[in-house]
């Protein structure tokens, strides 16, 4: 379970896990302090993250020569439809083949997909 907490601080918030914790907050040209990632950055930064751990994980199992992994990613929004682009920066001694598997281990990422599939939202208050 992950837990939000902001207080009056425009608009910083704690964000917790049982082990970790972070700051999300708003730019300051949109009202925030800018002393955390805007919450766009970390819907990104989740897809980015889980790639490339995905990605680094299957190399590894494989004993793939992959020295680095580069994930950018962007989201844009038209409308009522968001799109997440993604680019993967691949450096290391990989053959065609491998490059490609790494390309379709990375659509298969956990965060990948439930960010592609349909997603429902229950909210209750406590």
């Amino acid at each position: 379970m992950v837990k939000a907490l902001i207080h009056k601080a425009h608009y910083a918030t704690k964000i917790s896990s049982a082990t970790n914790t972070l700051i999300a907050d708003e730019p300051i040209s949109h009202g925030g302090t800018g002393k955390g990632f805007a919450p766009m950055e970390l819907l990104a930064s989740s897809l980015a993250a889980c790639t490339s751990i995905t990605l680094r994980m299957y190399a590894d199992r494989k004993e793939w020569d992959l020295e680095s992994i580069e994930v950018n990613v962007d989201i844009e929004r038209n409308n009522e439809v968001s799109t997440f682009k993604r680019t993967i920066d691949l450096t290391g001694n990989l053959t065609e083949e491998q490059t490609h598997k790494l390309l379709d281990i990375a659509n298969h990422c956990p965060i990948h997909k439930i960010l592609n599939s349909s997603i429902s939202i229950h909210t209750t208050l406590s």
